[in-house]
Protein backbone atom coordinates (compact mmCIF):
# COMPACT_ATOMS: atom_id res chain seq x y z
CA UNK A 1 0.00 0.00 0.00
CA UNK A 2 1.37 3.40 -0.96
CA UNK A 3 2.03 5.76 1.89
CA UNK A 4 0.40 9.13 1.33
CA UNK A 5 2.59 12.09 2.15
CA UNK A 6 1.25 15.43 3.29
CA UNK A 7 0.81 17.66 0.24
CA UNK A 8 3.00 20.63 -0.41
CA UNK A 9 1.02 23.22 -2.40
CA UNK A 10 4.19 24.84 -3.72
CA UNK A 11 5.10 21.63 -5.54
CA UNK A 12 1.97 21.36 -7.65
CA UNK A 13 1.88 25.14 -8.08
CA UNK A 14 5.34 25.20 -9.64
CA UNK A 15 4.52 22.32 -11.98
CA UNK A 16 1.36 24.01 -13.20
CA UNK A 17 3.09 27.39 -13.54
CA UNK A 18 5.55 25.77 -15.92
CA UNK A 19 2.82 23.93 -17.83
CA UNK A 20 0.69 26.99 -18.55
CA UNK A 21 3.72 28.93 -19.83
CA UNK A 22 3.59 26.80 -22.98
CA UNK A 23 2.58 28.35 -26.30
CA UNK A 24 -0.88 27.67 -27.70
CA UNK A 25 -2.68 28.65 -30.86
CA UNK A 26 -4.02 32.21 -30.41
CA UNK A 27 -3.09 31.79 -26.72
CA UNK A 28 -6.29 29.82 -26.17
CA UNK A 29 -4.57 27.72 -23.47
CA UNK A 30 -6.81 24.75 -24.33
CA UNK A 31 -5.93 22.59 -21.34
CA UNK A 32 -7.29 21.68 -17.93
CA UNK A 33 -5.66 19.85 -15.05
CA UNK A 34 -7.20 17.48 -12.54
CA UNK A 35 -5.63 15.82 -9.52
CA UNK A 36 -6.29 12.25 -8.53
CA UNK A 37 -4.83 12.33 -5.00
CA UNK A 38 -5.43 8.66 -4.29
CA UNK A 39 -2.99 7.71 -7.05
CA UNK A 40 -0.95 10.93 -6.98
CA UNK A 41 -1.71 11.43 -10.67
CA UNK A 42 -2.14 14.69 -12.52
CA UNK A 43 -4.57 14.40 -15.42
CA UNK A 44 -4.22 16.69 -18.43
CA UNK A 45 -7.53 17.34 -20.21
CA UNK A 46 -8.55 19.30 -23.28
CA UNK A 47 -10.61 22.44 -22.74
CA UNK A 48 -13.15 22.10 -25.53
CA UNK A 49 -14.69 25.48 -24.78
CA UNK A 50 -11.45 27.13 -25.94
CA UNK A 51 -11.25 25.77 -29.46
CA UNK A 52 -11.19 27.16 -33.00
CA UNK A 53 -13.89 25.36 -35.04
CA UNK A 54 -12.80 26.89 -38.35
CA UNK A 55 -9.03 27.07 -38.02
CA UNK A 56 -8.71 23.82 -36.07
CA UNK A 57 -11.77 21.61 -36.74
CA UNK A 58 -10.09 18.31 -35.84
CA UNK A 59 -8.34 19.83 -32.77
CA UNK A 60 -4.84 19.04 -34.06
CA UNK A 61 -3.48 22.44 -33.01
CA UNK A 62 -5.13 21.98 -29.63
CA UNK A 63 -3.27 18.70 -29.16
CA UNK A 64 0.00 20.39 -30.13
CA UNK A 65 -0.68 23.07 -27.53
CA UNK A 66 -1.46 20.51 -24.82
CA UNK A 67 1.65 18.56 -25.79
CA UNK A 68 3.77 21.68 -25.28
CA UNK A 69 2.25 22.18 -21.83
CA UNK A 70 2.88 18.52 -21.04
CA UNK A 71 6.56 18.89 -21.92
CA UNK A 72 6.90 21.87 -19.58
CA UNK A 73 5.20 19.95 -16.80
CA UNK A 74 7.55 16.99 -17.22
CA UNK A 75 10.56 19.28 -17.37
CA UNK A 76 9.51 20.98 -14.13
CA UNK A 77 9.00 17.64 -12.39
CA UNK A 78 12.47 16.43 -13.36
CA UNK A 79 13.98 19.77 -12.35
CA UNK A 80 12.51 19.28 -8.87
CA UNK A 81 13.95 15.79 -8.61
CA UNK A 82 10.91 13.68 -9.50
CA UNK A 83 10.56 10.91 -12.06
CA UNK A 84 7.42 11.66 -14.12
CA UNK A 85 5.69 8.70 -15.72
CA UNK A 86 3.61 9.93 -18.66
CA UNK A 87 0.80 8.06 -20.40
CA UNK A 88 -0.77 9.52 -23.53
CA UNK A 89 -4.49 8.98 -24.20
CA UNK A 90 -4.81 6.57 -21.25
CA UNK A 91 -8.58 5.92 -21.38
CA UNK A 92 -10.58 5.53 -24.59
CA UNK A 93 -13.77 6.02 -22.57
CA UNK A 94 -12.63 9.54 -21.69
CA UNK A 95 -11.64 11.20 -24.99
CA UNK A 96 -11.01 14.54 -23.29
CA UNK A 97 -8.30 12.99 -21.10
CA UNK A 98 -5.17 13.52 -23.16
CA UNK A 99 -2.46 12.44 -20.73
CA UNK A 100 -1.67 11.47 -17.17
CA UNK A 101 1.49 12.29 -15.27
CA UNK A 102 2.40 10.26 -12.20
CA UNK A 103 5.37 11.07 -10.00
CA UNK A 104 6.72 7.60 -9.33
CA UNK A 105 9.55 8.58 -7.02
CA UNK A 106 12.74 10.60 -6.69
CA UNK A 107 15.35 10.45 -9.41
CA UNK A 108 18.40 8.35 -8.71
CA UNK A 109 21.81 10.01 -8.72
CA UNK A 110 22.64 8.83 -12.24
CA UNK A 111 19.26 10.06 -13.57
CA UNK A 112 19.66 13.72 -12.72
CA UNK A 113 19.71 15.56 -16.07
CA UNK A 114 21.73 18.66 -16.85
CA UNK A 115 18.92 20.61 -18.47
CA UNK A 116 18.49 23.46 -16.00
CA UNK A 117 18.98 25.87 -18.90
CA UNK A 118 15.85 24.46 -20.53
CA UNK A 119 13.85 24.87 -17.33
CA UNK A 120 15.05 28.45 -16.95
CA UNK A 121 13.97 29.13 -20.53
CA UNK A 122 10.35 28.15 -19.80
CA UNK A 123 9.40 31.58 -18.46
CA UNK A 124 11.71 33.45 -20.86
CA UNK A 125 10.28 31.98 -24.05
CA UNK A 126 7.88 34.36 -25.81
CA UNK A 127 6.66 34.43 -29.38
CA UNK A 128 8.36 37.26 -31.25
CA UNK A 129 6.41 38.62 -34.20
CA UNK A 130 8.99 41.35 -34.77
CA UNK A 131 11.64 41.48 -37.53
CA UNK A 132 14.79 39.47 -36.89
CA UNK A 133 18.29 40.60 -37.79
CA UNK A 134 18.96 38.01 -40.47
CA UNK A 135 22.18 36.97 -38.74
CA UNK A 136 22.74 33.28 -39.55
CA UNK A 137 22.16 30.86 -36.70
CA UNK A 138 25.20 28.60 -36.17
CA UNK A 139 24.85 25.06 -37.47
CA UNK A 140 25.62 23.74 -34.00
CA UNK A 141 22.47 25.37 -32.59
CA UNK A 142 20.36 24.14 -35.50
CA UNK A 143 21.73 20.66 -34.83
CA UNK A 144 20.66 20.94 -31.18
CA UNK A 145 17.16 21.96 -32.23
CA UNK A 146 16.98 19.07 -34.69
CA UNK A 147 18.16 16.61 -32.05
CA UNK A 148 15.57 17.94 -29.59
CA UNK A 149 12.73 17.27 -32.04
CA UNK A 150 14.05 13.77 -32.74
CA UNK A 151 14.38 12.96 -29.03
CA UNK A 152 10.72 13.86 -28.50
CA UNK A 153 9.44 11.70 -31.35
CA UNK A 154 9.26 14.16 -34.26
CA UNK A 155 11.49 15.45 -37.03
CA UNK A 156 12.77 18.94 -37.84
CA UNK A 157 13.65 19.94 -41.40
CA UNK A 158 15.57 23.14 -42.13
CA UNK A 159 15.03 23.91 -45.82
CA UNK A 160 17.40 25.46 -48.32
CA UNK A 161 16.64 28.76 -50.05
CA UNK A 162 14.30 27.20 -52.61
CA UNK A 163 12.52 25.18 -49.93
CA UNK A 164 12.15 28.27 -47.76
CA UNK A 165 10.54 30.18 -50.61
CA UNK A 166 8.12 27.30 -51.22
CA UNK A 167 7.05 27.15 -47.57
CA UNK A 168 6.65 30.93 -47.38
CA UNK A 169 4.57 30.90 -50.58
CA UNK A 170 2.22 28.26 -49.15
CA UNK A 171 1.95 30.23 -45.92
CA UNK A 172 1.19 33.43 -47.83
CA UNK A 173 -1.52 31.60 -49.80
CA UNK A 174 -3.10 30.47 -46.54
CA UNK A 175 -2.89 33.98 -45.12
CA UNK A 176 -4.64 35.35 -48.22
CA UNK A 177 -7.40 32.78 -47.82
CA UNK A 178 -7.85 33.60 -44.16
CA UNK A 179 -8.03 37.31 -44.91
CA UNK A 180 -10.69 36.71 -47.57
CA UNK A 181 -12.85 34.62 -45.24
CA UNK A 182 -14.93 36.87 -42.92
CA UNK A 183 -15.86 33.97 -40.64
CA UNK A 184 -12.25 32.95 -40.08
CA UNK A 185 -11.20 36.54 -39.57
CA UNK A 186 -13.93 36.95 -36.95
CA UNK A 187 -12.88 33.74 -35.20
CA UNK A 188 -9.28 34.93 -34.96
CA UNK A 189 -10.22 38.48 -33.96
CA UNK A 190 -12.27 37.12 -31.05
CA UNK A 191 -9.00 36.12 -29.35
CA UNK A 192 -7.43 39.60 -29.56
CA UNK A 193 -7.59 41.70 -26.40
CA UNK A 194 -7.60 45.45 -25.93
CA UNK A 195 -4.50 46.91 -24.21
CA UNK A 196 -6.32 47.47 -20.91
CA UNK A 197 -7.95 44.05 -20.88
CA UNK A 198 -7.38 41.70 -17.95
CA UNK A 199 -8.49 38.65 -19.93
CA UNK A 200 -6.34 35.61 -19.03
CA UNK A 201 -6.64 34.18 -22.55
CA UNK A 202 -5.97 35.56 -26.01
CA UNK A 203 -3.34 37.91 -27.43
CA UNK A 204 -2.99 41.58 -26.48
CA UNK A 205 -3.02 44.01 -29.38
CA UNK A 206 0.43 45.15 -28.28
CA UNK A 207 1.86 41.67 -28.99
CA UNK A 208 0.58 41.35 -32.56
CA UNK A 209 3.61 42.73 -34.35
CA UNK A 210 3.87 44.60 -37.66
CA UNK A 211 3.42 43.55 -41.26
CA UNK A 212 6.45 43.15 -43.51
CA UNK A 213 6.99 46.33 -45.52
CA UNK A 214 8.43 44.25 -48.36
CA UNK A 215 5.56 41.78 -48.31
CA UNK A 216 7.88 38.76 -48.17
CA UNK A 217 7.07 37.56 -44.65
CA UNK A 218 3.47 36.31 -44.32
CA UNK A 219 2.94 37.21 -40.68
CA UNK A 220 -0.60 36.52 -39.51
CA UNK A 221 -3.03 39.42 -39.58
CA UNK A 222 -5.02 38.64 -36.45
CA UNK A 223 -7.65 41.35 -36.81
CA UNK A 224 -8.07 42.23 -40.47
CA UNK A 225 -8.01 45.86 -39.30
CA UNK A 226 -4.91 47.80 -40.40
CA UNK A 227 -5.50 50.41 -37.71
CA UNK A 228 -4.76 47.82 -35.01
CA UNK A 229 -1.39 46.75 -36.44
CA UNK A 230 1.94 48.38 -35.82
CA UNK A 231 3.39 50.36 -38.74
CA UNK A 232 4.94 48.04 -41.32
CA UNK A 233 8.63 47.27 -40.84
CA UNK A 234 11.31 45.62 -42.95
CA UNK A 235 11.74 41.98 -41.98
CA UNK A 236 14.85 39.89 -42.45
CA UNK A 237 15.67 39.19 -46.08
CA UNK A 238 17.04 35.72 -45.44
CA UNK A 239 14.38 33.92 -43.43
CA UNK A 240 15.38 30.94 -41.30
CA UNK A 241 12.63 28.34 -41.04
CA UNK A 242 12.22 24.84 -39.68
CA UNK A 243 9.37 22.46 -40.49
CA UNK A 244 8.32 20.17 -37.64
CA UNK A 245 6.77 16.96 -38.95
CA UNK A 246 5.85 13.44 -37.90
CA UNK A 247 5.69 10.08 -39.66
CA UNK A 248 2.09 9.47 -38.61
CA UNK A 249 -0.85 11.78 -38.03
CA UNK A 250 -2.77 10.28 -35.11
CA UNK A 251 -3.82 12.00 -31.90
CA UNK A 252 -0.82 10.62 -30.02
CA UNK A 253 1.43 11.92 -32.79
CA UNK A 254 0.00 15.40 -32.33
CA UNK A 255 0.74 15.24 -28.60
CA UNK A 256 4.29 14.08 -29.29
CA UNK A 257 4.69 16.82 -31.88
CA UNK A 258 3.61 19.39 -29.29
CA UNK A 259 6.23 18.10 -26.86
CA UNK A 260 8.83 18.17 -29.63
CA UNK A 261 7.82 21.71 -30.55
CA UNK A 262 8.34 22.93 -27.01
CA UNK A 263 11.65 21.09 -26.72
CA UNK A 264 12.81 22.87 -29.88
CA UNK A 265 11.54 26.28 -28.76
CA UNK A 266 13.17 26.00 -25.33
CA UNK A 267 16.44 24.85 -26.89
CA UNK A 268 16.35 27.88 -29.17
CA UNK A 269 15.51 30.22 -26.29
CA UNK A 270 18.31 28.81 -24.14
CA UNK A 271 20.72 29.58 -26.99
CA UNK A 272 19.59 33.20 -27.29
CA UNK A 273 17.24 32.82 -30.27
CA UNK A 274 13.77 34.23 -30.82
CA UNK A 275 11.00 32.21 -32.40
CA UNK A 276 7.54 32.56 -33.88
CA UNK A 277 5.14 30.10 -35.46
CA UNK A 278 3.71 30.26 -38.97
CA UNK A 279 0.69 27.99 -38.65
CA UNK A 280 -1.61 29.38 -41.35
CA UNK A 281 -0.97 26.70 -43.99
CA UNK A 282 -1.63 23.96 -41.43
CA UNK A 283 -5.21 25.20 -41.20
CA UNK A 284 -6.00 24.32 -44.84
CA UNK A 285 -5.78 20.58 -45.64
CA UNK A 286 -4.56 21.03 -49.22
CA UNK A 287 -1.86 23.51 -48.23
CA UNK A 288 -0.77 21.40 -45.30
CA UNK A 289 -0.38 18.42 -47.64
CA UNK A 290 1.59 20.58 -50.06
CA UNK A 291 4.05 21.42 -47.28
CA UNK A 292 5.06 17.77 -46.96
CA UNK A 293 8.64 16.93 -47.91
CA UNK A 294 8.66 14.93 -51.17
CA UNK A 295 11.78 13.01 -50.16
CA UNK A 296 9.91 11.39 -47.26
CA UNK A 297 7.17 8.86 -48.01
CA UNK A 298 5.34 9.60 -44.78
CA UNK A 299 5.61 13.24 -43.85
CA UNK A 300 2.84 14.97 -41.93
CA UNK A 301 3.68 18.66 -41.38
CA UNK A 302 2.69 19.92 -37.94
CA UNK A 303 4.00 23.50 -37.66
CA UNK A 304 6.42 25.88 -39.33
CA UNK A 305 8.90 27.59 -37.01
CA UNK A 306 10.62 30.89 -37.77
CA UNK A 307 13.79 31.42 -35.75
CA UNK A 308 16.66 33.85 -35.52
CA UNK A 309 18.17 36.71 -33.55
CA UNK A 310 16.06 39.72 -32.71
CA UNK A 311 13.91 41.47 -30.12
CA UNK A 312 11.96 39.53 -27.55
CA UNK A 313 8.25 39.12 -28.06
CA UNK A 314 5.65 40.79 -25.92
CA UNK A 315 4.28 38.83 -23.02
CA UNK A 316 0.84 37.30 -23.35
CA UNK A 317 -1.44 36.62 -20.38
CA UNK A 318 -1.80 33.26 -18.72
CA UNK A 319 -4.58 31.84 -16.61
CA UNK A 320 -3.26 30.42 -13.36
CA UNK A 321 -2.79 26.67 -13.51
CA UNK A 322 -4.44 26.48 -10.11
CA UNK A 323 -7.47 28.33 -11.47
CA UNK A 324 -8.23 25.48 -13.86
CA UNK A 325 -7.38 22.75 -11.39
CA UNK A 326 -9.99 20.34 -10.09
CA UNK A 327 -9.81 17.32 -7.81
CA UNK A 328 -11.31 13.91 -8.40
CA UNK A 329 -11.72 13.30 -4.68
CA UNK A 330 -9.91 14.87 -1.77
CA UNK A 331 -7.60 17.85 -2.37
CA UNK A 332 -4.22 16.22 -1.85
CA UNK A 333 -1.88 17.12 -4.69
CA UNK A 334 1.64 15.81 -5.01
CA UNK A 335 3.97 14.70 -2.22
CA UNK A 336 6.67 16.95 -0.96
CA UNK A 337 9.90 17.46 -2.82
CA UNK A 338 11.74 14.13 -2.76
CA UNK A 339 14.89 13.72 -0.70
CA UNK A 340 18.12 14.06 -2.59
CA UNK A 341 19.34 10.75 -3.93
CA UNK A 342 22.61 9.53 -2.40
CA UNK A 343 25.79 10.04 -4.31
CA UNK A 344 26.96 12.75 -6.65
CA UNK A 345 24.60 13.37 -9.57
CA UNK A 346 26.13 11.99 -12.73
CA UNK A 347 26.27 14.13 -15.83
CA UNK A 348 23.70 13.02 -18.36
CA UNK A 349 23.01 14.11 -21.89
CA UNK A 350 20.84 17.14 -22.47
CA UNK A 351 17.18 16.32 -22.44
CA UNK A 352 16.73 14.27 -19.30
CA UNK A 353 13.03 14.55 -20.00
CA UNK A 354 12.65 11.45 -22.09
CA UNK A 355 10.20 11.07 -24.96
CA UNK A 356 6.89 9.32 -24.36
Amino acid sequence: MRTQVLPEPATVESLLAAAVAAPSIHNTQPWRFRLDPDNQVLEVHSARERTLPLADPVHRAQYLSVGAALFNLRLAAVHQGWRPEVTLLPDTRRPGLLATVQLTGPLAAHEHPSDSDLYEAVQRRHTSRMPFTGRPVPESIVAEMTAAAHAAGARLHVPDIAGTRRLLHLTATAEDRNHADPARTAETRAWINAPASNAPYGIPVTALGPADAAGRMPMRDFTGLPALRLPALWFERHVQLALLWTGHDRRQDWLRAGQALQYVLLTATARGLRTSLLHQAMEWPDLRSAMALPQHKRCHPQVLIRFGYGPDGGRTPRASGQAGLSHRSRPAPFPRRPPAAPGRPAEQRRGGVRPT
